[in-house]
Order: structure tokens, then sequence, then C-alpha cells
């Protein structure tokens, strides 16, 4: 294999885009509608898993890490998703409890920003969860010790074969988790890079400020 001798250009994949103005007098007041409407347009496009988020937490040495994890509800208080409480992410949680969450709707050149306090959900809510999700998949979530070192992929199957008798129930280690919103950032792609960029902040007596930032 030859060796790697210099930087790689990506020029040629440059696009424009051409999203539809993100003005101020036709957005929601709250910042969960704004975004319920999003979202439901993202669905509509018929892309692939629009509920896929990009989920920022801080190491315990101050060290950014990101990860993909899928939304599984967004109720009045916050979005919703589901691991490995003993994950890289459930200890970064424990230890710091601030995080952020990124949409990315390529179809629509729309992303969202959204950034909050991460709480557990209650174990009533982790079990009914629990109880919907498809066998093979419940396996998976108790054989693994997520993040930590595995010997072999075997060894992860053996695990999940063992396991494979009666019904499942939920383990301790494993629930969810609600991001409790304290601001959003809507940015809408625009041509010639001119995009839209709309932030909410709460506001002391209630409510929602809406500003619009500098792309």
């Amino acid at each position: 294999m030859a060796a790697y001798t210099g930087g790689m250009a990506f020029d040629d994949l440059r696009q424009d885009y051409d999203g539809a103005p993100l003005l101020e007098g036709l957005c929601e007041s709250d910042p969960r509608e704004q975004f319920r409407g999003w979202f439901d347009a993202a669905i509509a496009t018929g892309m692939d898993m629009p509920n896929a988020m990009t989920l920022a937490t801080v190491d315990p040495f101050g060290v950014p890490q990101a990860r993909i994890v899928l939304l599984k509800e967004l109720d009045s208080e916050g979005f919703v998703f589901f691991t490995n409480y003993e994950s890289r992410k459930g200890q970064d949680l424990a230890a710091n409890n601030k995080a952020s969450l990124m949409f990315w709707w390529r179809e629509l050149a729309r992303q969202v920003r959204i950034s909050g306090d991460v709480h557990k959900v209650s174990a009533v809510v982790s079990d009914a969860y629990f109880a919907t999700r498809p066998r093979e998949s419940n396996l998976a979530a108790m054989a693994s010790d997520q993040s930590r070192t595995l010997e072999s992929r075997k060894v992860l199957e053996s695990r999940m074969r063992a396991l494979d008798s009666g019904a499942l129930v939920r383990p301790d280690y494993w629930g969810g988790y609600r991001l409790i919103p304290k601001s959003f950032e809507f940015w809408q792609g625009r041509p010639d890079r001119a995009h839209d960029r709309l932030e909410y902040l709460p506001q002391a007596g209630g409510g929602w400020q809406i500003r619009r930032l500098y792309p």
C-alpha cells in the first residue's frame, strides 16, 4: 500500500443550496412546534432515518465526543433517545449532563441544533419502549458491554444465544434519556452560502426570543 503523502481536496464536491427563505414572520413562536413542522417535512421526503441525530457530549477530560443516535420520542419536555447507561456516552452524561443534538436533512438543506440538559427517563418509560423493540435488538442490548473492548464478534454472538430463552427483561443498565432544550438553532441552506440561521432562546418571563444570526 502506498504511503500517504499529502492532503485531499474536495472542491469538486461543492454544491449550492436553493432552500426557501427562513423568515421570522413565518416561523412558529415555540421552537418545538417549528421543529415538528420541519421534522414532518423531512419524513415527507421519504429520506432514510429522518430521526437520526448527532449527540455531542463532553468526556471527563473535556474532550468533545459525538455519535449518531435515533430520536425515539418528542414530548412536551424534550427529545428522548435510548442507550446503554454504562456506555461512553452514558458515562459522559453522568459526569456532565449538558449535551447537544444536531439533525441534518440533506434533501431539504436543513439542519437543527438543540442544546440542553439530559436526564434519565423513568423506568416505566424505558420498560415500555423496551417491550416494543425486536427481540434480536433486545438480545444485543442485553449482551453488549457497550464501548468496552470485545475480543471477537463470536463472543458477542455467543452471549446473545445464551440469553435467548424465555421472556426478556430490560436490564437496569439500559434505558432512555431526555434532552430538555435550552436553545434551538434552525439553519436553512440558501444560494451563494448566504444561509438563513434563526436562534431561539428562552425569555425570563416565559416564551422564546428569536434572533437572526449571520451565516
